[in-house]
């Protein structure tokens, strides 16, 4: 699976993917899977990379003091918004205001779409802002779900 970045608003950001055929049924809910579990995990905060204790502590994580209050007191990092995960023929594309998620939350997502490539869903491109030539979107999704809220 190639990676490919464009441009990218945090705010107004469309992510598309590219299959090798038309993706079966079981295929699309693997994906919807992977995108709905991503925004879950960010509108609750969990992409926030100015706290990541157990991660810099290292490999040895035994016994290891967690700090409430550094964790309380870092900046909120929330996904704010997502749109509805759209397929024609072998694409699939779908729309997120990432908010103030920090950028950790990207790797998190080309992490899961590598291993979902080889094990379930043959993807050629992971695409990360911009347009797409082949499927064009509209001018700007942010105003659309702000006014749905």
């Amino acid at each position: 699976m190639h990676v490919e970045f464009r441009e990218c608003d945090f705010f107004d950001l469309w992510i598309w993917l590219e299959f090798s055929t038309v993706p079966s049924p079981m295929e699309r809910q693997y994906i919807e899977e992977v995108f709905d579990s991503w925004f879950f995990l960010g509108k609750l905060g969990s992409f926030n990379a100015e706290n990541l204790q157990v991660q810099e502590t290292g490999l040895d994580i035994s016994y290891l003091t967690y700090d409430d209050t550094a964790a309380d007191n870092s900046m909120l990092s929330l996904m704010h918004n997502m749109g509805e995960i759209e397929f024609e023929g072998n694409w699939a594309r779908c729309w997120f205001d990432l908010g103030t998620c920090d950028a950790i939350a990207l790797d998190m997502l080309i992490n899961a779409f590598k291993q979902l490539s080889k094990e379930y869903v043959s993807i050629e491109r992971l695409i990360i802002g911009g347009q797409n030539d082949d499927w064009q979107t509209p001018a700007s999704r942010q105003s659309a779900y702000a006014d749905q809220n």
